[in-house]
């Protein structure tokens, strides 16, 4: 690859490194939206990196326990994570791994 072709990738990458969310952002829109009794969000992204994926966003794995989640099945309660963080799942989170239940 030459320095020239180089340079828009690097640009790219900067521009995407200022958009992704950081794990304590994730964690405090999860916070507010869903009221959690337990939480946890790891940033998995160092574990991707030179995957194809790594440059189209962050990876995240969730841990949530939150009363929101009573009565739903799986894909509901993955629904309002996804939901919650809606403003990054487009472009800043390329992968997110969700372990929720209800207390």
């Amino acid at each position: 690859m030459s320095g020239a072709s180089q340079a828009p990738q690097a640009a790219t990458d900067r521009a995407m490194a200022a958009t992704a969310p950081t794990a304590e952002a994730v964690e405090a829109v999860l916070r507010s939206a869903l009221e959690p009794t337990e939480l946890d969000v790891i940033d998995d992204s160092h574990l991707h990196a030179g995957h194809a994926g790594a440059r189209e966003g962050r990876h995240f794995t969730v841990r949530i326990c939150s009363a929101r989640f009573t009565g739903l099945n799986r894909v509901a309660q993955h629904r309002l994570v996804y939901d919650a963080l809606a403003r990054w799942m487009p472009r800043g989170v390329h992968a997110l791994a969700i372990e929720a239940r209800a207390p």
